[in-house]
């Protein structure tokens, strides 16, 4: 007798997720938690001033691809969700949730999704979950969702949260992932990300994922400071690195740049006595210092100087 089994047609992300837009922003993201290794390497997509897809159950990832082309070439998300399940003879075991640019949204579980398993399309957000505990789940999310406040990404975290509460995936947790794009793309998707942050395995995914979340908007911080050096613009230079500090943690990384940028922008004595402080935890920093290349970093008459804080 011929097995009919399956399993290999497609990765088991059985999982429960979040797709919205913040229409202030125009921000768009998709978060997601599983018991599924890289879940963030499968379900999320998404593309500034397109959209966002979130592929999970017995998923195709190219609902990801053809969801944010479709939505590129002007298909709303409903039309886009359903020309791609008319093509799909496995459709009945995808669960799949779609937001374009404009805050249109549409979603699918198929009715052979082991439950429990279902979702609830809201103003301007999906939320969907299979393979759940219970069927609360999702409920929790949207409620979470909507009665919560800040960044986009914050509240898409929030509805995560709500849903582990009420006991998530049957099988535990394993791997987390969040991405959000701008509202209008740059004409560069590879830059026009704001946050695209993957927990592929820990044993608390969501604790992790806010974590690295935090490091995400660090470098943001970090970037805005050596823009302001560019221009002289001090100020701003140093409180955006202040910003960027406690995100950091025990991290030394932002010190380091804080002390070139601040050295690079002539501020000479005080960039020293930070890349001192870095250097006594870790000559390697000093050395990375004296390689970086003065396209960027002018710092080519201070390596001297730098030099001499090498402990000896």
């Amino acid at each position: 007798m011929q097995s009919r089994l399956k399993l290999s047609a497609a990765p088991l992300i059985h999982t429960y997720s979040i797709v919205a837009r913040d229409p202030t922003s125009g921000e768009m993201g998709v978060a997601v938690q599983s018991h599924y290794f890289a879940t963030g390497a499968v379900v999320t997509w998404a593309e500034a001033g397109v959209g966002a897809v979130a592929t999970q159950a017995f998923a195709d990832p190219s609902y990801g691809k053809l969801g944010l082309d479709l939505m590129r070439a002007g298909r709303p998300a409903p039309d886009a969700l359903a020309g791609l399940l008319a093509a799909d003879a496995m459709r009945e075991i995808r669960q799949v949730a779609m937001i374009d640019a404009h805050g249109r949204v549409a979603a699918h579980t198929g009715r052979t999704t082991i439950p429990a398993a279902g979702h609830i399309v809201g103003a301007g957000f999906s939320v969907q979950a299979n393979m759940m505990l219970r069927d609360t789940v999702w409920p929790a999310m949207a409620a979470a969702f909507e009665s919560s406040r800040g960044e986009l990404a914050d509240r898409m975290i929030a509805a995560l949260d709500a849903a582990e509460r009420e006991g998530g995936d049957i099988r535990g947790k394993q791997s987390a992932a969040i991405l959000v794009v701008g509202g209008k793309g740059g004409g560069q998707p590879w830059n026009d990300k704001i946050h695209d942050v993957r927990v592929d395995d820990a044993a608390q995914p969501l604790a992790e994922l806010r974590r690295m979340l935090g490091i995400s908007r660090a470098s943001h911080h970090i970037k805005a400071a050596e823009t302001a050096a560019e221009v002289g613009d001090f100020e701003t230079m140093n409180r955006e690195f202040e910003l960027a500090e406690p995100m950091m943690g025990d991290n030394p990384e932002m010190r380091f740049w804080r002390a070139v940028t601040t050295i690079a922008a002539g501020r000479h004595d005080e960039g020293l006595a930070m890349l001192r402080e870095v250097g006594a935890r870790d000559r390697n920093w000093i050395e990375l210092a004296l390689r970086l290349p003065r396209e960027v970093f002018p710092i080519d008459d201070m390596k001297g100087r730098i030099r001499e804080l090498l402990p000896k």
